[in-house]
């Protein structure tokens, strides 16, 4: 049976749930701020209004703060759920996405404090041995730095790709101006220094969201 989304308040994946086994994740890049937020409410307009499989958990879309990137982040319950609803859809909304499972998760406020950004880095990895390599040396720059150097930081979340691909790391920050100074600090450093003296790995670059989109499933009774 399948099962009917509903618009949520924006809050952000659950990302320690136990049965997200896998998660789907979508890059478009917009000629401008207004393209964007027309490409994620395409997008977004069409999840909400299909009937989603059994397993498929949640959609979240977001823009980054150029403007110029729709990002969505989708979790599955089985890796073949995404496909079982994409399949069903038009335009932009049907396109492939990259395929990750949640690896390793450094949270370093648990007190459920609601993120005002989220920060998306990518590397392209040679393998699974290179994934376990830079998810491990990169979480150990983040929790051996110093509170005080990376402030604002909520969480850490390393995601491998199915493929041996990529890695992601998707952080949660309390605000923009958090992470902009992380970016001039020794932390950063740190993390760059790791990432650099990892063989096998490259890094793609980052980008700051914030999330404009939230669809969780509502079983339907029909």
């Amino acid at each position: 049976m399948g099962t009917e989304p509903r618009a949520a308040a924006r809050r952000g994946p659950d990302l320690a749930r136990p049965d997200a086994t896998s998660v789907h994740i979508t890059h478009w890049h917009a000629p401008g701020r207004d393209a964007g937020r027309a490409l994620l409410d395409e997008v977004s307009d069409r999840w909400a209004g299909a009937v989603w499989p059994d397993g498929l958990l949640s959609f979240h879309a977001y823009l980054d703060t150029g403007g110029d990137t729709v990002l969505t982040y989708v979790q599955a319950a089985r890796p073949t759920a995404h496909h079982d609803l994409v399949r069903t859809l038009r335009g932009p909304a049907a396109a492939a996405a990259v395929s990750y499972r949640l690896h390793t998760s450094v949270v370093l406020d648990g007190t459920g404090t609601p993120p005002g950004a989220v920060v998306v880095a990518t590397f392209d990895v040679d393998g699974a041995d290179a994934q376990e390599r830079i998810i491990k040396s990169v979480a150990r720059a983040v929790t051996d730095a110093p509170a005080e150097q990376r402030e604002g930081m909520l969480s850490a979340h390393f995601h491998a790709s199915t493929d041996g691909s990529r890695v992601l790391n998707y952080a949660e920050w309390t605000s923009d101006a958090a992470h902009l100074a992380f970016l001039e600090g020794a932390a950063r450093a740190a993390t760059l220094r790791a990432t650099g003296a990892t063989p096998g790995v490259r890094p793609i670059g980052f980008r700051r969201f914030h999330l404009h989109h939230s669809i969780t499933p509502e079983r339907s009774d029909t």
